[in-house]
């Protein structure tokens, strides 16, 4: 029970940045077109890994983060420090230790994809 003294005005907050937590942006033209929307709206987005090839390894994580970097747009309205969250493609060949890389390069997960169950996932 709210007593009278209690403040009863609807509480709200603002998010001005919000994170996209599952973003596809492929390469290419795909790209071109999703990077500057993207840095325009959020400031972080998780990068699905299932591209063909998909992202399997550090070395492609990082290469992949450097690609969506140099797309992303300059000047008003894009948001300079948007940040993509990179991932790994989870397969039964990814030993241990390059998860392990991974981490210390900045990936924040992996991301298991049932064979064939979705865009390339046959890996």
């Amino acid at each position: 029970m709210i007593s009278s003294t209690e403040n009863t005005q609807p509480r709200s907050i603002t998010i001005t940045t919000p994170d996209d937590w599952h973003l596809h942006v492929r390469d290419g033209a795909a790209m071109a077109a999703v990077v500057p929307d993207t840095a325009r709206q959020f400031a972080r987005a998780v990068i699905m890994p299932n591209l063909k090839p998909p992202v399997t390894t550090t070395d492609q994580a990082v290469a992949y983060r450097h690609r969506i970097k140099a797309a992303m747009p300059s000047g008003a309205g894009f948001n300079a420090s948007f940040e993509p969250l990179m991932t790994l493609y989870l397969t039964d060949h990814l030993p241990a230790d390059e998860i392990l890389r991974a981490k210390d390069a900045g990936v924040v997960a992996v991301k298991l994809y049932p064979a064939g169950a979705t865009t390339n996932s046959d890996a």
